[in-house]
């Protein structure tokens, strides 16, 4: 007896969620998302400061969005990063980003572990992301992909993060997840 196929969805269905209604979408399986912690939120506003005053200090091309963004990859992975900068003008919609934004962090809480370090992983890799942080509380730990150079490190909150998207920005957590 051959086994049960799962029910793969697109866009399409994301799209038609109820207002209010969050989820994503990965390789055509949708995913609930569960609203963040105080932590998160802190974490999330206090990058999202820090990277549009440098991008716009410098006069750099880029815009910086915090979730709920779209970030549309294709027909069967959609996406809503915790924080997403694009570079690519070409690629913001009104519906949000069409195709990999240059960077994109996630804030991990409890329930989004395994999909922070390996499916969300994996996904931004193989769609083109150039720098991909996955930001973790509970650690007090960045963890650094620089897919274009193929590169990870891994910082502690107490650290100095040196951000290769923004040659001369650095960003210090300490003191952010409290």
């Amino acid at each position: 007896m051959p086994a049960t196929r799962q029910k793969l969805y697109t866009v399409e269905y994301i799209r038609a969620l109820p207002e209010g209604k969050r989820a994503e979408l990965i390789d055509g399986i949708v995913y609930d998302l569960a609203a963040p912690s105080r932590i998160h939120q802190r974490i999330s506003m206090m990058l999202s400061r820090v990277i549009a005053s440098h991008i716009e200090s410098k006069g750099l091309p880029c815009d910086v969005y915090a979730a709920p963004f779209a970030v549309f990859l294709d027909d069967y992975n959609y996406l809503e990063p915790d924080l997403s900068v694009i570079c690519d003008q070409n690629k913001l919609s009104d519906r949000g980003c069409e195709g990999a934004p240059d960077w994109i962090i996630e804030i991990v809480s409890p329930a989004s572990q395994r999909m922070d370090y390996l499916i969300k992983l994996n996904k931004y890799r193989a769609a083109g992301v150039g720098l991909y942080w996955i930001v973790d509380p509970d650690l007090a730990a960045v963890i650094v992909h620089d897919f274009a150079h193929e590169q990870m490190q891994r910082y502690r909150f107490t650290d100095d993060i040196p951000v290769g998207l923004c040659d001369d920005l650095v960003i210090r957590l300490a003191g952010y997840d409290r």
